[in-house]
């Protein structure tokens, strides 16, 4: 047994009466479980300010928020920045595009491609839910220290190998 996995077997668990905290066992040291753990809180935080009150799902979000950041993207470049297959990114975009959220122009550089731009409704809607973000941001930020929250998005983006 590590000593990380003791140390942290013999500290009570959050919820659990003291004296009677079930053990992680072998996912004390599983950094997935832990991954999925705080996935948890961070999902919950998403729908009750951003998922619920304005229909979309977090890939969503993170497209709008990507093309605001971008203005004009490639499906390819877009797809790559979230991991996505390209018939999950075309469903995805096809969505956002019935909704009038974005739109797809021809390339002025490339005539043979094309590039994904928000469009009034998506400019306005992608400012919204950033503002929402600000206080759902907020609430995670009470758990860490600027230079914990710096660590970890490093850390995080590592792990997924970005």
């Amino acid at each position: 047994m590590s000593r990380s996995a003791s140390v942290l077997d013999d500290q009570p668990r959050p919820g659990a009466p003291d004296g009677d905290a079930p053990s992680l066992g072998a996912l004390s040291d599983v950094l997935g479980y832990h991954v999925a753990q705080a996935a948890v809180t961070t999902v919950e935080l998403f729908e009750r300010h951003i998922g619920e009150r304005y229909g979309l799902r977090k890939v969503e979000f993170s497209i709008l928020m990507l093309l605001q950041a971008n203005h004009a993207i490639t499906p390819k470049k877009l797809g790559q920045m979230l991991a996505l297959t390209p018939p999950n990114l075309t469903l995805l975009l096809d969505r956002l595009q019935e909704r009038g959220l974005l739109r797809r122009e021809r390339s002025q550089v490339d005539r043979r491609s094309h590039n994904i731009v928000l469009t009034e409704a998506g400019v306005e809607l992608a400012a919204e839910t950033a503002a929402a973000a600000v206080p759902m941001e907020r609430e995670l930020q009470g758990r860490l220290s600027a230079a914990e929250r710096a660590l970890l998005i490093e850390l995080l983006r590592k792990v997924a190998g970005r």
